[in-house]
This record gives structure tokens, C-alpha cells and sequence, in this order.
């Protein structure tokens, strides 16, 4: 895996906070004793010097960097009056690269390998005599050394905890004869979130289910879940969905997408209208959905298993191709000669039938589609044109009667109006009304006044006298013309 330091952070809470709730509920079921002892420890002083070490300074940068953090959980017994004997010591720790870190935040690290971590174990374990439970997490993951070796310590089991690439955690124990019941002391997941990613798997997956379903064992595989816990996923959505079905072929237990069901109609039908029912052969198309679906199902996982076979095929086609180029004999070049035109004869058999697959998988959906319509016709229960114009006819008619309703009401509403006004308001309603007469057209009308007379009327009395001009007498029409000749 690739984590960074702020993810490796993140992990590293989780882990603990989840671990610490589950050695609470383990106190005097899974761990012996009557008295226990909690110590929490960190290494918070390392990367600070590292990161001195490394001249990055940075306030900030420590706040996000993990701190390999452990719990420490041990038990007593008493024996005697005061005395008490120790019964058992578990402990989850965080192993990360901190130097890694310290130098680079944002690069991903390298997964913790076997000789790291048999020393980090030897750093934890106390007195040999008491049994001990060690988990270790590494936020970014253990190389394959590291999980199947084996750490041969007396009274020491060690559990190997891991993010795993889909989300939830990776629990296993260092070697082998691993106890289910300790594995699920240090599984940070619980089930219930565990199933509740197994129905978030589903949402993501819906589009599949509407071509085909979903399988317990793939699921399983994807997820890194047990078989068990993704079975419970699928019946938990399948009882939220309708149309959700579940069934079993081969030992394989698969989810598809059925036909809708009217449960609660069929719970208030009574006895008479359930033979009735099945007497008149109605709701056949349910039972034919149901049935082609699950086919549907079936034949989609055996094609998505075929494609992984091409899958496997064609990585073993690029080996076998990569080791003939390298061969520097003809011998070997012709034995995988042969082999490469196998595999490929193969892979060609192979797409033939996924091929056919697919041709069955479209009739079935072609058949499933035209079923669904069916039903979805009778479960409508649409009106017949009979009814549709008896319905138009009387929601005019009342249309009708409605309007003349409305124009009724407004009719007496003005004579109640009128009813209620008095003689006197009527009166002073009738002077609002009222305009003024406009002047008749031979009335004197004053002229305007000529700039003269405005002249004379701006002197005041005390000025001297103005002569006036004598005014000119308008020229005569002969005389006129005769100047304008001239």
C-alpha cells in the first residue's frame, strides 16, 4: 500500500481507539483476571529529533506525523489477602516508518518486513512465564515475508493488522493455528460495519444487478470479508428491497434483481380472492421474472469467471512470450512456441463461450423486459375509454356549474353593494364625479400682453415720460408691389 504520513496518522488512531474498546469488552471474557492495569506509551520524542535531524523544524508537520503509540492491557489475579498474580498481558502497538516520515511526508512508504518486525516484538515482550498477545499494525502494510513467517517466541502470539486496499482492516496472525477469537479482539472493524461496507459494495455495484447479480464468494474476494459477513450484507438489502431476491445454485448463493412484489396487497387479500387468483393464473409474470433473473444471474457470474480466466490466460501469454524473446537456444524456443499456441487456442475457446454467454444473457434480459412491462400494465390498473369519458364529461359539468356559481355570487355582491349606500352617499359620490363645464367658444378671451406694454408696465411712476413711436400704417397692396418691382 501507499500511505502517507497524514493517512499513517489516521490509521494509527483508528486502530487504537477501536482496540482499546475491544480489550474493554474482553476484560473477564477472552482475558483472564480480576484487576487490570492500563498503560498507554508513545514515542512522540522521536520524530521531533528526527525531523531536527533532518533540519525540518516544522510544528505543524509533528502534529501529523504518527507517534507509534501502544496499549498496554494487563491482568491480576488475587491470591491470598495481598497478593495478585498476572494472569496475561495484550498489547496493541503501531509500527511506522518514522525516519521515512520524518525526511518525506507526502511519499508513500515501504511495507514493514520481517526482520523489522520480529524486532519490534522483542522490544514489547515482557516475562516469558505470562502469556502475551502482541497485535502489531502497520499502516503501510506487511511484505509477504512478514505474513508468512513465523515468530517462534515462548507464550507469544502475534497478530499482523493492516489496512486493506477496499477499505476495512486485514487481520491475520504470524504463522500459523491462528484463534478466530483473537483475531477478532484486534479487528478494528466491528460486524456491523462490516456488513454495512458489504451493502455500500452493493449501491456501488446497483448497475450490475440490473444485468445480472452479484455472488457471496465474489463479494468475499473483493472485499477481503468472510463469506459469512457479506451473506449477512446480502440478506440485510435484500429484506430493504422489494425487489432484491436471493438464491441458491451450486452452493453458490447469489443476488439478483427481481420482479416487484405487492406484499401488502396480498396480506389483505383474503382466502376467496387467493384462489381466485390462482385459479385465474394472474401474477404468472412475477414467478417468470423471478426465474429469468436468476438464470440472468447465474449465467453473469459464470461469464465474469470466464473473463478472469482470460485474465490469468493472457498474463501467462505475455510470460511465456517475454521468456521465448529471451531464449537464446531453439530448443526452449520451440517448446514455448508450443506452449504460447495453446494459450492462445485457449484463450480463443474461452472468448467462444463467454461470447455465447452473452448471447443467452441478452435473450434472457430481452424476455425479462417484455415480462416487466406486462406487469407494470396490470399492476397500473389504468381506467378503460368508457370510463376516461364519463370523467372528462362530468368534470365539465361541473366546470360549468362552478362558473355559474361564481358569476351569481358576483351578481349580488353589487346589488347588496348598492343596497347598503344611502341617498346622501350616493349624492356625495355623484359631486366626486361631477367635472366643470368648459368655456364657451365666443367668450372674450384676454389678449396677451405685447412686449411694449411689458416694457411699460417694468417703469415705475417716478421715471421720466417715454415717447412713444408713432405706429406705421400697414403699406397698401399697390404701393406694395410697386416698391417690390422697384
Amino acid at each position: 500500500m501507499t500511505v502517507s504520513a497524514e493517512k499513517a496518522f489516521q490509521y494509527e488512531t483508528e486502530f487504537l481507539s477501536a482496540l482499546e474498546t475491544n480489550f474493554e469488552a474482553a476484560k473477564g471474557t477472552h482475558f483472564r483476571g480480576s484487576t487490570w492495569q492500563t498503560v498507554r506509551v508513545d514515542d512522540c520524542d522521536r520524530p521531533r529529533a528526527l525531523l531536527a535531524s533532518n533540519r525540518r523544524p516544522d510544528r505543524e508537520l509533528l502534529k501529523t506525523l504518527p507517534a507509534n503509540r501502544r496499549l498496554r492491557l494487563t491482568g491480576f489475579e488475587r491470591r491470598l489477602l495481598f497478593w495478585k498474580r498476572r494472569t496475561g498481558v495484550a498489547i496493541a502497538s503501531v509500527l511506522s516508518p518514522l525516519s521515512h516520515y520524518a525526511k518525506s511526508s507526502t511519499e508513500p512508504a515501504p511495507p514493514v518486513g520481517l526482520g523489522e518486525l520480529v524486532d519490534h516484538v522483542r522490544q514489547l515482550v515482557g516475562d516469558a512465564k505470562t502469556p502475551q498477545i502482541i497485535g502489531v499494525c502497520s499502516p503501510s502494510g506487511f511484505t509477504d515475508d512478514a505474513r508468512e513467517g513465523r515468530i517462534e517466541m515462548a507464550n507469544v502470539t502475534v497478530v499482523l493488522v493492516e489496512p486493506y486496499g477496499v477499505g476495512g482492516w486485514r487481520v491475520s496472525q504470524a504463522g500459523e493455528g491462528a484463534d478466530p477469537r483473537v483475531l477478532k479482539i484486534f479487528d478494528p472493524e466491528n460486524a456491523e460495519q462490516k456488513v454495512a461496507r458489504v451493502q455500500k459494495y452493493i449501491e456501488e455495484s446497483s448497475a450490475d444487478l440490473l444485468t445480472g447479480g452479484l455472488s457471496v464468494s465474489a463479494v468475499a474476494r473483493k472485499s477481503g470479508l468472510p463469506e459469512d459477513v457479506v451473506r449477512q450484507g446480502f440478506e440485510a438489502v435484500a429484506d430493504a428491497e422489494p425487489e432484491l431476491r436471493l438464491a441458491k445454485t451450486h452452493g453458490e448463493t447469489l443476488l439478483f434483481r427481481g420482479a416487484m412484489t405487492t406484499t401488502e396487497e396480498r396480506r389483505s387479500m383474503n382466502m376467496i380472492d387467493r384462489i381466485r387468483q390462482m385459479l385465474s393464473g394472474e401474477g404468472d409474470e412475477v414467478a417468470k421474472i423471478n426465474l429469468l433473473a436468476e438464470r440472468r444471474a447465474a449465467l453473469s457470474q459464470r461469464r465474469d469467471r470466464i473473463y478472469e480466466d482470460i485474465g490469468k490466460f493472457e498474463e501467462k501469454e505475455a510470460a511465456l512470450f517475454e521468456q521465448g524473446k529471451k531464449a537464446t537456444s531453439s530448443v526452449p524456443k520451440r517448446r514455448i512456441a508450443a506452449q504460447l499456441n495453446q494459450v492462445r487456442k485457449d484463450v480463443a475457446r474461452q472468448n467462444t463461450v463467454a461470447a455465447m454467454l452473452n448471447q443467452q444473457i441478452n435473450v434472457l434480459s430481452t424476455d425479462i423486459h417484455n415480462l416487466t412491462l406486462i406487469q407494470q400494465g396490470t399492476m397500473a390498473k389504468l381506467p378503460d375509454t368508457a370510463e376516461l369519458t364519463e370523467n372528462a364529461v362530468k368534470a365539465e359539468e361541473m366546470l360549468e356549474s362552478l362558473k355559474a356559481d361564481v358569476d351569481m355570487v358576483a351578481t349580488l355582491e353589487t346589488e347588496m353593494e348598492s343596497s347598503l349606500t344611502s341617498d346622501e352617499e350616493l349624492a356625495i359620490l355623484r359631486e366626486f364625479e361631477d367635472v366643470p363645464e368648459p368655456p364657451e367658444p365666443n367668450a372674450a378671451q384676454p389678449s396677451a400682453a405685447t412686449p411694449s406694454q411689458t416694457v411699460a408696465d417694468a417703469v415705475t411712476t417716478d421715471s421720466p415720460e417715454v415717447v412713444q413711436p408713432p405706429p406705421v400704417a400697414p403699406a397698401e397692396p399697390d404701393k406694395q408691389k410697386d416698391a417690390e418691382a422697384s
